[in-house]
């Protein structure tokens, strides 16, 4: 249990969903699509993904010991129930299999330059948990990009090496779609890391840290989180409104289970002030990207069964 803590284990089952999802309930239900990578070889991407993903939440834990020992003490693990050195073994480790794989895979297809993608990754991570994380606002920026790269990734892989003439429209298309879950997966993060900074606040500023509630204050880092839910609300009520007004089980779905809980985060950020009222919010913006995630599942059965 405790080394499934120190590789949040939660999160990197939400990215392993999120990209099974695409590849199985979406790519893989598409009429005459012919995708780079069978089964086996999409799921070596999927332990790719999940170990670069668990590297980086290592080092993070590596590197937050401080500041959880005040914000959140029942997560701390390193020095705990895992010593430091055995932390930075299983770092090692991560990122050495996660490297591996994705170099095997990227000469598999035909693309050796995609190697770079997942060494790329994680020294972005690395200097996230080191550096980064310390500079306002640079590290929610990463926290949220890793998620939407984590769909992206699976268009370049999937889609990219098999694009020609005659099915370039199509797979344009396909890439456009996962583009825009990778665009909503990183809004909702990035609200939901500016939730954790307030959150936090009290260990990070300990810890030395520059995050948005510390430069501005909780009350106004409190009206940024509540302005920038507006974006992803408009965005998914403008996207609707072009792309799947015709899906009527659709529409129903994502009114019920990500906007109506987006607009519940709207009203409860405007006066939350403790630590568990944005505890409490955090988890409702997990369920937002959990649902929207799961929406994919909903469009391609909308498509098959009533479309």
């Amino acid at each position: 249990m405790h080394f499934l803590k120190l590789i949040r284990y939660q999160n990197l089952l939400m990215i392993a969903l999120m990209q099974l999802l695409f590849h199985y309930a979406f790519l893989k239900q598409q009429p005459g699509l012919v995708l780079a990578l069978s089964d086996f070889q999409y799921i070596l991407l999927v332990m790719a993904t999940l170990c670069i993903a668990a590297g980086g939440f290592v080092i993070n834990n590596i590197m937050d010991q401080d500041t959880d020992r005040i914000s959140k003490p029942e997560n701390v693990v390193v020095g705990k129930s895992i010593s430091e050195s055995m932390a930075y073994n299983i770092y090692i480790g991560c990122n050495i299999v996660g490297v591996t794989i994705g170099f095997y895979l990227s000469n598999l297809i035909g693309k050796a330059g995609f190697s770079a993608l997942f060494i790329v990754i994680a020294a972005t991570l690395y200097l996230y948990a080191t550096s980064l994380k310390q500079s306002l606002l640079i590290g929610n920026i990463i926290v949220a990009l890793l998620l939407s790269v984590s769909v992206i990734i699976v268009g370049i892989f999937d889609l990219f090496p098999m694009i020609n003439d005659t099915n370039q429209a199509q797979l344009s298309i396909l890439f456009r779609i996962l583009l825009d879950y990778a665009v909503f997966a990183f809004m909702i993060n990035f609200i939901r890391e500016i939730v954790k900074d307030i959150e936090d606040m009290d260990g990070d500023y300990n810890s030395g840290m520059n995050t948005l509630p510390i430069a501005i204050g909780k009350a106004r880092a409190t009206k940024v989180a509540f302005a920038l839910a507006f974006i992803p609300i408009v965005s998914l009520l403008y996207y609707i409104n072009q792309n799947l007004m015709g899906l009527q089980f659709v529409l129903l779905y994502l009114l019920a289970f990500v906007i109506g809980p987006l607009l519940y985060f709207l009203i409860k950020i405007w006066s939350a002030k403790t630590k568990m009222e944005f505890r409490h919010l955090s988890m409702v913006l997990k369920l937002v990207l959990l649902f929207g995630i799961l929406s994919i599942l909903v469009i391609t059965l909308n498509m098959h069964y009533h479309g």
